[in-house]
């Protein structure tokens, strides 16, 4: 890729001004063939395949960021879904094999390693039913293992059996973590028709349909956007998604540019660049600000669904024509505790959880890193994440759900996670039952969207 001195100047003041970065380079690396009947082989076999293919993946990162003046944020991996090799280990094996994964995180000096994970969308293997059984403990007893779980897809339905289970789940590991404020639970995702090639945490994983080894990219840029709008206050919304769709191109450019010379150093295949804007808690660094520069009053006040889908098809439509290989999640995540906009509109009373599930309906990627009341029951856990499912399985789109119900946080209370994780207001949910819908289990089937062959 070509960049002309005008380009490479306009980099230079996105990076510096408007907290332009790489969010992450995500290193995929396939574990099928470590599988093995005996535990111990096989935990050996995992530590020394991952270390091997990214044991220069930090160092070789940190050199292009230096050489190119762009930030690279994190350095993450994401591995085969684990339950696909755990076979007949027992749980204490599977929380084993968790540690035997953060020590390779923290050998490697990654940020997260991600694919601690299952795809039961459909029904649960031993293999995946162990897997569910070692989370509280996995999640909770490490610090660098990520989690997902896929209990729906468009072809599938939605397995609520896999729902009412997550619901649990979630309770457990919040408890496990308590003195954490349920931190494990920010290391978990629940999946409606995942994606393979997701380089963004917690849900990446390492997908069947991938090589051995692959490197991702995901870039992000809020506040690019957020000052390119500043600069056009009186633009009418068509020339409004035109600067976004300008502005996506070339903070995609950028990002390609670095995950391509990053993946060559390394000697590993490109794969794809995740379009996705990812808000962090710096200032101006926000997707709930760009919405309220397009013209609303506080995030959350009505026509801020209109808003995000205007805001979230620029984006894609600006970073398609940027890449070769556009891929992941592509679009806008709207997490509340990595959000300063989204944290004020909470606080204001404009933005509620209703409206954060109605938003998730047009972008990507679902209800993310929100803090619920301690009391939050298993079966109301249960229902949310079935609620988001039933959006991603309709509109034939990936949705997530990451809650955080905070071991005796009340609502209005605020919650500390730290880092990236941010802060969020501890929000209340819906003090009616859905108990009976979620324990009657079996699965939701799949809709007519299903039937396009």
């Amino acid at each position: 890729m070509n960049f002309a001195v005008n380009e490479m100047m306009e980099t230079i003041r996105m990076v510096q001004m408007e907290n332009l970065d790489i969010r992450t380079v995500t290193m995929g690396i396939s574990l099928r063939d470590c599988a093995d009947s005996n535990f111990e082989q096989m935990n050996k076999k995992v530590y020394e395949k991952i270390t091997y293919y990214a044991k220069d993946l930090k160092i070789t990162a940190e050199k292009v960021e230096r050489e190119f003046g762009i930030p690279i944020i994190n350095k993450r991996i994401s591995i085969t879904p684990i339950a696909e090799i755990l076979g007949h280990a027992s749980v204490e094996q599977a929380v084993e094999l968790a540690k035997t994964l953060d020590k390779a995180a923290i050998a490697l000096g990654v940020d997260f390693i991600g694919g601690y994970s299952a795809l039961i969308h459909k029904g649960i293997s031993v293999g995946e039913q162990t897997l569910l059984d070692a989370l509280p403990d996995a999640l909770s007893g490490t610090e660098r293992v990520c989690a997902s779980v896929s209990v729906g897809t468009t072809r599938a339905g939605i397995n609520m059996n896999a729902v009412r289970k997550m619901g649990e789940i979630i309770k457990e590991a919040a408890e496990k973590s308590k003195e954490q404020n349920g931190l494990a639970c920010a290391k978990l995702v629940v999946f409606c028709n995942p994606v393979e090639d997701n380089p963004f945490m917690a849900g990446a994983f390492h997908g069947t349909g991938e090589g051995d080894v692959v490197l991702n990219v995901g870039v992000s840029g809020p506040g690019v956007v957020l000052s390119a709008l500043k600069r056009y206050p009186h633009a009418d919304l068509g020339e409004v998604s035109d600067i976004i769709k300008k502005t996506a191109f070339k903070i995609t450019r950028a990002g390609e540019l670095i995950g391509r010379v990053v993946a060559e150093r390394l000697g590993v295949p490109f794969g794809i660049m995740d379009l996705s804007l990812a808000p962090t808690n710096a200032m101006n660094d926000s997707v709930a600000e760009i919405l309220e520069e397009i013209g609303l009053e506080r995030v959350g006040t009505h026509g801020t669904i209109a808003a995000l889908a205007l805001m979230n098809d620029a984006v894609k439509k600006g970073g398609a024509m940027a890449s070769s290989y556009v891929g992941g999640l592509s679009g806008a995540f709207i997490p509340v505790s990595e959000d300063n906009g989204m944290i004020r509109g909470i606080l204001d009373d404009a933005l509620s959880l209703s409206k954060l599930e109605a938003m998730t309906c047009v972008c990507s990627v679902g209800l993310d890193m929100i803090a619920l009341t301690g009391d939050a029951t298993p079966a109301t856990l249960a229902g949310i994440i079935a609620d988001e499912a039933a959006i991603g399985m309709i509109n034939k789109k990936t949705t997530a759900v990451r809650i955080i119900p905070v071991p005796g946080m009340k609502e209005g209370d605020m919650v500390e996670f730290g880092g990236l994780l941010g802060r969020a207001p501890v929000m209340g949910v819906n003090p009616y039952s859905s108990e009976k819908m979620i324990n009657r289990g079996g699965r939701i089937p799949a809709p007519l969207q299903s039937l396009i062959n």
